[in-house]
């Protein structure tokens, strides 16, 4: 890959075809982990300055700069649902529930959209689904030979304000019980007291507790106020062994926006950079319609090029995204939008 990312290809087109079928799905663990680094804070100093204006007129223009139609567009609707985190994680999930959304994983599409798009023995699913601690046993049954990976949300979800060895204890059970990646929260509070060396410790020891397991750190950047904050978590998150860093629990008041999504990915790019280590990157939160979910990949493949288009480095935290893709691709196949109850709900 060439070392700067934005160097990459800048064409419209993605195959239609994931680059893993099933057989081999696991394999998107096979990029190597992020060791991390020890907490540099002259690094991150020079990460202070961020210019909230600069970042808004591009992520301006970099929807209006692609105009995605016919086959290209469904071509990305389907790399879309390859890169999702289908999740649940609500106060009413039931172990029926998560098995219903492992069975929506597992066959994504309806069997007439799949023969209309010409998929073939093509296999799309996503990339993972996302549950609670109590239903990581139940899922990972659910999708087991399937290489759909299992995400759980660890630490105190959604706020991380329960003592630190509570939050270590959670991930390890976690893991126990099968969990090949682990969603965690950081405490806000560390961030807007600029306690980095607190908060690269406790990350630091988030990462040990997953063991194999991939660490995929959550910032809550409804909650964190400036962008400069944002900038600053991120690097801190990475520089202590995140493999991914997220945008949102999907519980904050403002979730997943483009101009966070830009200063995050700017830091994923500083941080390869500086240590030549790729680390992922997971919006989550309000990303509920197909239209969106194009305007994240325009962004990840203008700023962090073709790799970042897979799914060890960018997944959607989604729950009803894959209904409003089914019906941009049932359109495109036939002409005409379905209703969303001819579409088996996540």
């Amino acid at each position: 890959m060439s070392g700067n990312p934005r160097e990459a290809e800048t064409s419209a087109t993605i195959t239609p075809l994931p680059t893993r079928q099933a057989a081999n799905a696991a394999d998107t663990h096979a990029i190597a982990r992020n060791p991390g680094m020890a907490l540099d804070m002259g690094f991150l100093e020079s990460m202070r300055s961020v210019n909230r204006s600069a970042l808004e007129r591009r992520v301006g223009t970099l929807t209006k700069r692609r105009s995605i139609k016919a086959d290209n567009q469904a071509a990305w609707l389907l790399r879309s649902i390859s890169l999702m985190d289908l999740t649940t994680l609500n106060s009413n999930d039931t172990d029926e529930r998560v098995r219903r959304l492992c069975a929506k994983a597992l066959n994504p599409l309806r069997r007439d959209l799949t023969e209309a798009l010409g998929l073939g023995d093509t296999v799309i699913r996503p990339a993972a689904v996302c549950v609670y601690h109590p239903f990581v046993a139940t899922a990972v049954d659910a999708v087991k030979g399937s290489g759909i990976h299992v995400a759980a949300v660890s630490t105190a979800f959604p706020h991380g304000l329960a003592p630190l060895p509570t939050r270590l204890a959670e991930i390890e059970a976690s893991v126990a019980d099968g969990a090949d990646e682990i969603d965690v929260v950081i405490p806000r509070g560390l961030v807007f007291g600029a306690k980095w060396q607190e908060l690269y410790d406790e990350i630091k020891a988030m990462r040990a507790a997953c063991g194999e397991a991939h660490l995929k750190v959550i910032l809550g950047t409804g909650d964190l106020a400036t962008l400069r904050n944002v900038t600053l978590a991120s690097m801190v998150a990475m520089m202590a062994g995140a493999d991914f860093i997220k945008t949102s629990t999907g519980k904050e008041s403002v979730n997943a926006t483009l101009p966070v999504g830009l200063a995050m990915v700017r830091a994923i790019r500083a941080y390869h950079e500086q240590t030549g280590t790729l680390i992922g990157f997971k919006p989550a939160g309000g990303i509920s319609t197909a239209k969106v979910s194009l305007d994240w990949l325009i962004l990840m493949k203008e700023e962090l090029g073709r790799p970042w288009l897979e799914p060890e480095l960018f997944r959607f935290g989604a729950s009803s995204l894959l209904t409003d893709i089914e019906r941009q691709l049932e359109h495109h196949v036939s002409g005409r939008y379905s209703a969303n109850h001819r579409h088996a709900m996540a």
